[in-house]
C-alpha cells in the first residue's frame, strides 16, 4: 500500500494547550504576497459541560477560535470588535502583533474596535494567537498556520495531504475573572475541572451517568496528517516524524510520543497506516510528583477512525469499528525526564531560511525563577510561610513583575522618551543570594523558605544594545513548589542550547552548549528542578515581554 503523509501543528498555553492535527489538502501555490484579512467579534456565550453551564468569552462564536491560514510573505489584517465586558488585547505569536496590554497597546475596550495589521516573515510552520487579558486566553485562542511562500514544493519533507487543527485544551467551571483575582491575590491553587481536545472533554468525563462527547478525527488509509502539538500525547498504533517547532524547521524526529509545554508550537508528520479501525488519541497532563502538592490525574481523549471503517446496524465482532478504540500506552504523569528527553532530541534542520547560531555572547543572565511571598499591605515587615499577611508570588531573581503606573504604554513612553518610563526598574543579571535552588525540601512552606526573603514587587525591565548577542540561563527553583516552567520570548527567536537537571555550573555545563544546530524556538521549558540555556540577537527594537 502506497503510503501519505499527514502533517500535524500542535500548540500549548498557559492556560490552554493547542494542539493542531493536520491531514493536508493545501496546495496554495507561490505568488505573490496577499492581504489575509479576518474580523475577531469577542463575545460571550454560554457553554454546557458536566452538567452546568458557564459563561465564557469566545471569538466569532467559536471555541476554539478562528484559524487564521497564510502563506510567508503575507500581510495580516485583524479587526478586533469587543462585544464582551472585558477590557481585550490579542496577541500574535510570536514577531509581529505583540498584544501586550500597557507594554505594547492600550486594551480594547468594550463596545471599541482596533485592527491589527502585520507582516508574516522568515516564518513557517504552527504558530498561535491568544488573549493577552486576564485569564481570557482559556477560551480566546486559535492557530496561526504559516505555509510556505514558494508552494508545497517548498517544504523539506513530503507533502501532506491534510491540514485539521486540533486544540488540547483545559475546562474551567469558575469564572476566569475570578480565577485571575485569585493569582493577583496570591492564590495559586484553583485547578481546571478537566482536560478537552477540539473543546470536548471526551468520554472519561460524565455527569449522571451521561458521558461528554469526543473528539472523533477521520482520517484515510496511507494518507499523512500534520499535527500542532505539558501534556503528552499519543495516537495509538501510530508514530509522528516531528519536522518543526515554534514556526522553525528541525531535523525529523521520529517519536510515539509529543511532550508540548505551555506556549509551545510543533509541528508533526503522521501517516495512517495503522489497520483500518479506531484508534485514541490520548492527551495527559505531566505533572510534578511528591513532595510538590498533588493534583488530580488530567487526560483526555478523542478518536482517530479511518474513512474505511463503517459501523453497520448489524456488525459483527469481526468488525474493526466494533467495541472500543484501541488505546496507547501512557506514560506516568509524574514522569517528568520524559519531557527533557523529548525535547534534547530536537535539532534544527539546515535550511535555507534557518539563522545560524551566533557562536559568542556579549552579555549573560542567570535568572532564577519560582515563586516568593511579599507583604500583603506593603513593606517586608509581616509573617511569611503562608500567613495571611503575605500574597504568594511567582519571581525572576527574587523579583515580582507588576505592570508599570504609567499613563501610555511603555513602548509609545519609550518612543517619546518620556517620564513614564521612570517606572521602569532594571531586571538584575543575577539572584541576590547563592544557595542550593532546587533542594526539594525548600517545596514545603517553612523556614528554609525565608531564604530567599525578602521578594519584592517591581516594573522589570532589561536594555540590551542593538544587535547585541545575550546569553539566559533561566533556573527553576524548588521554593514552595518545584513546577517545569515555560518561558517566552516576545519579539524574538532564540536558541536553546542546552538543558538539564540540577543547578546550573558554568564550569560544567557550559561545555554542554549545542552551537552546531540547536533548535529555534519562541518558548523554551525550564525542567523541573533544572535549568535552560538560551541564546537570542537583540535585533527587534521594541519594548517586549
Amino acid at each position: 500500500m502506497k503510503t501519505r503523509s499527514m502533517s500535524l501543528p500542535v500548540a500549548a498555553t498557559a492556560v490552554a494547550f493547542a494542539v493542531i492535527f493536520a491531514l493536508s489538502a493545501m496546495a496554495i501555490g507561490g505568488a505573490a504576497a496577499a492581504v489575509v484579512e479576518h474580523t475577531f467579534v469577542v463575545s460571550e456565550m454560554t457553554v454546557r459541560h458536566l452538567c452546568k453551564e458557564t459563561l465564557v468569552t469566545v471569538v466569532n462564536g467559536q471555541l476554539p477560535g478562528p484559524v487564521i491560514e497564510v502563506t510567508e510573505g503575507d500581510t495580516v489584517v485583524v479587526h478586533v470588535v469587543n462585544k464582551s465586558p472585558h477590557n481585550i488585547t490579542i496577541h500574535c505569536t510570536n514577531c509581529w502583533a505583540d498584544g501586550v496590554p500597557m507594554i505594547t497597546q492600550c486594551p480594547i475596550l468594550p463596545n471599541q474596535n482596533y485592527t491589527y495589521r502585520f507582516d508574516v516573515a522568515e516564518q513557517e510552520g504552527t504558530l498561535w494567537w491568544h488573549s493577552y487579558t486576564s485569564c481570557l486566553r482559556a477560551t480566546m485562542h486559535g492557530a496561526i498556520i504559516i505555509r510556505p511562500r514558494h508552494g508545497v514544493s517548498s517544504y523539506p519533507f513530503p507533502k501532506p495531504h491534510k491540514e485539521i487543527p486540533i486544540i488540547v485544551g483545559e475546562w474551567w467551571e469558575m469564572d476566569l475573572d475570578e480565577l485571575d483575582r485569585s493569582l493577583v491575590n496570591g492564590y495559586f491553587f484553583d485547578i481546571p475541572k478537566a482536560s478537552t481536545i477540539n473543546s470536548k472533554l471526551g468520554d472519561l468525563q460524565n455527569c449522571s451517568g451521561v458521558k461528554e462527547d469526543s473528539y472523533v478525527l477521520d482520517v484515510e488509509p496511507g494518507k499523512t496528517a500534520a499535527l500542532f502539538s505539558e501534556y503528552y500525547l499519543k495516537i495509538a498504533g501510530h508514530k509522528f516524524t516531528v519536522v518543526g517547532a515554534d514556526a522553525n524547521y528541525v531535523r525529523p524526529y521520529t517519536t510515539d510520543i509529543i511532550a508540548i509545554a505551555p506556549g509551545e508550537t510543533v509541528d508533526a508528520l503522521m501517516v495512517a497506516d495503522a489497520p483500518p479501525g479506531r484508534y485514541y488519541i490520548t492527551a495527559v497532563g505531566n505533572q510534578a510528583p511528591k513532595p510538590d502538592p498533588q493534583l488530580p490525574l488530567y487526560i483526555v481523549r478523542g478518536t482517530v477512525q479511518y474513512s474505511t471503517c463503517h459501523i453497520a446496524d448489524d456488525g459483527t465482532q469481526e468488525d474493526p469499528c466494533v467495541g472500543a478504540p484501541v488505546a496507547p500506552e501512557m506514560p506516568d504523569q509524574h514522569d517528568v525526564m520524559l519531557s527533557l528527553y523529548f525535547h534534547g532530541n530536537l535539532t534544527s534542520l539546515n535550511h535555507t531560511r534557518q539563522t545560524q547560531v551566533p557562536q559568542r555572547a556579549d552579555e549573560s543572565l542567570y535568572i532564577t525563577i519560582g515563586l516568593g511571598s511579599i507583604c500583603r499591605r506593603g513593606g517586608q515587615s509581616c509573617k511569611r510561610s503562608g500567613n495571611f499577611e503575605s500574597i504568594m508570588v511567582a519571581t525572576m531573581n527574587n523579583v515580582s513583575f507588576k505592570l508599570p503606573d504609567v499613563n501610555r504604554p511603555v513602548l509609545e513612553a519609550h518612543y517619546y522618551n518620556t517620564s513614564d518610563m521612570d517606572a521602569l526598574q532594571e531586571l538584575p543579571d543575577r539572584p541576590p543570594k547563592v544557595f542550593n535552588f532546587t533542594d526539594v525540601d525548600l517545596i514545603p512552606w517553612g523556614p528554609k523558605e525565608r531564604r530567599v526573603e525578602p521578594t519584592s514587587k517591581a516594573a522589570l525591565a532589561r536594555r540590551f544594545r542593538y544587535g547585541a548577542v545575550v546569553d539566559i540561563v533561566f533556573q527553576s527553583m524548588s521554593v514552595i513548589k518545584s513546577d517545569s516552567n515555560p518561558m517566552h520570548l516576545h519579539g524574538h527567536d532564540m536558541f536553546l542550547l542546552a538543558q538539564g537537571v540540577g543547578n546550573f555550573d558554568p564550569a560544567r555545563d557550559v561545555a554542554k552548549y549545542n552551537l552546531v544546530d540547536p533548535p529555534l524556538r519562541n518558548s523554551v521549558l525550564v525542567p523541573r528542578v533544572g535549568w535552560a540555556a538560551v541564546r537570542f540577537v537583540a535585533d527587534n527594537p521594541d519594548s517586549l515581554d
